[in-house]
C-alpha cells in the first residue's frame, strides 16, 4: 500500500506554490484515509527561513524536515505519520501571526513548533493561548515563559541565563566592571534588561550602556565611548548581523578587553562574518557546537554527536545550535504525544509540563508547572573562539 510521500509540506513562499502544496497534501491525506490509515499528526511551524534571521530559521526548517521524514520512516508516533506544515515568516512578526492563525484555523495543527525570534514568538503567544494549542518556541527571551503561559513552552536557554553564565565567567577572571552594547531587536532589549537586573547578584558593575539600531553598519562611535570608560570587559547583547559588526569594529578601535557575545550568535556563520576579529570572543552556548570535545560520560554527547552527524551529512553545512532548538522542540512534542498516548491537545500540554530527564541538544530538560523551559545554568557551556573554531572553556 502506498504511503503519503513523507507527509511533509515544504516552506510556503509563493502563493502558487502554497496552493499546489496544499492541494497535494489534501489529495495525499484523502488517499491515505481512503486506504484505511489514520490521519497524519499535523505539526505546524512558522520560521524565519529568509530575511535577517535566516541563520536561525534555515537550519530549523531543515532539521524539522529531516526528522519528520526520519520519524515517519520509523513508523511515526502513536501509530500515525507526521505531516509538517511550515511557513516562512521572514522574521516579520505580523506575518508570523498571520501564518500561525492559518496553522491553527485552516491547517488544524495538533502542535506548534516554531518562532525563530522573540518578536515572532510573542506575536503568536496570544493565538496559541486562546486556541489551546501546545506551542514550543525556538526563541531565546525569558519573557516567552515568564510569567508562565499555560500552552507555551520553549527550548533555548534564556537571555537571563546567558547574562548569568557570562557574569560567572567574569567572576572567575576577576573582572568586576562591564560595559554593555546591545541592538534594537526584541531579544537584544530583553537580554540587556536581564543583564542589568542580575549584574548586582554577581557583583558586576555596569559602567557603560550603549545601543545600536537594526540597520546600523558601524558601531565605532559607541565602542569609542566604551573604550573611554573604565570597563574591564564588554558584553554584546544581540543576534544577527549586529554582533559581527560590533566584533570587527571592536578590534578597529583598538579595544583589547575580553569581549562576550550572547548565545544568539552560536553558529559558524558568526565566525565567518566576524573574521579574524572573532579570535578570543567568549559566549555561552549549547553543547552541540563542541560535541566532539565533550567527555565520554557526558549525557548529552550521544545526542549531539548523532544530530551533528545527521545534519552535516545530509545538508553538507555546519551545524548550529538553532537547528538543535528545532530538534528539541519536535522531540519534546513527540515524547509528550507518546506519554499521552494520543494527540489530544490538553493531554499533550500536560505531558509537556511533566517532562523529566529529557536529554536534548540544549541540555537535560526538567519542566514543571512553574518552569516551561526546564533548563538550569549547567546546560550552558562557555565557549571561546580560537583559530577560527569553537573551544570549550574549562
Amino acid at each position: 500500500m502506498r504511503q503519503l510521500p513523507t507527509a511533509c509540506s515544504r516552506t510556503r513562499r509563493a502563493p502558487t506554490r502554497r496552493l499546489a502544496m496544499a492541494a497535494l497534501a489534501l489529495a495525499g491525506a484523502i488517499f491515505t484515509l481512503g486506504a484505511g490509515a489514520q490521519e497524519a499528526i499535523r505539526v505546524g511551524a512558522f520560521l524565519s527561513v529568509t530575511g535577517p534571521a535566516s541563520f536561525l530559521g534555515d537550519p530549523e526548517q531543515k532539521t524539522l524536515e529531516m526528522y519528520v521524514e526520519r520519524i515517519n520512516a520509523e513508523g511515526g508516533v502513536v501509530g500515525r505519520k507526521l505531516q509538517l506544515f511550515a511557513y516562512d515568516d521572514a522574521g516579520d512578526a505580523e506575518k508570523a501571526r498571520t501564518f500561525a492563525k492559518r496553522l491553527i484555523e485552516q491547517d488544524k495543527v495538533d502542535v506548534l513548533v516554531g518562532g525563530s525570534t522573540t518578536g515572532t514568538t510573542m506575536a503568536v503567544v496570544p493565538l496559541a493561548e486562546q486556541a489551546g494549542v501546545p506551542f514550543i518556541s525556538l526563541a531565546g527571551a525569558v519573557v516567552i515563559v515568564e510569567p508562565v503561559k499555560k500552552w507555551v513552552f520553549k527550548t533555548p536557554h534564556t537571555d537571563r541565563m546567558a547574562c548569568e553564565k557570562i557574569f560567572v565567567d567574569m567572576q572567575a577572571r576577576k573582572l568586576t566592571r562591564a560595559a554593555l552594547i546591545s541592538g534594537a531587536g526584541g531579544f537584544d532589549k530583553s537580554m540587556r534588561a536581564e543583564c542589568l537586573k542580575v549584574a548586582p547578584k554577581y557583583s558586576i558593575e555596569v559602567v557603560a550602556d550603549e545601543t545600536y539600531g537594526a540597520s546600523d553598519t558601524d558601531m565605532t562611535a559607541q565602542l569609542t565611548k566604551i573604550k573611554g570608560s573604565n570597563a574591564q570587559a564588554v558584553l554584546n547583547a544581540g543576534f544577527g548581523q549586529g554582533p559581527a559588526i560590533v566584533t570587527r569594529n571592536y578590534r578597529q578601535v583598538g579595544l583589547t578587553l575580553p569581549l562576550y557575545q550572547s548565545h544568539g550568535v552560536a553558529s559558524h556563520e558568526f565566525i565567518k562574518l566576524a573574521g579574524p576579529a572573532a579570535e578570543g570572543v567568549r559566549l555561552p552556548a549549547a553543547a552541540l557546537l563542541v560535541s566532539e570535545l565533550l567527555p565520554g560520560g557526558d549525557a548529552q554527547k550521544p545526542i549531539v554527536v548523532a544530530y551533528r552527524k545527521g545534519y552535516e551529512d545530509k545538508f553538507k553545512a555546519d551545524v548550529s545550535t538553532f537547528g538543535g532548538h528545532a530538534y528539541d522542540g519536535l522531540m519534546l512534542a513527540v515524547h509528550a504525544m507518546k506519554a499521552a498516548g494520543s494527540t489530544d491537545k490538553g493531554k499533550v500540554r500536560d505531558a509537556l509540563e511533566a517532562t523529566r530527564a529529557y536529554v536534548g541538544t540544549g541540555g537535560v530538560v526538567n519542566m514543571s508547572a512553574a518552569d516551561h523551559m526546564g533548563l538550569d545554568l549547567s546546560a550552558f557551556r562557555m565557549l571561546e573562539i580560537k583559530d577560527g573554531n569553537w573551544t570549550l572553556v574549562k
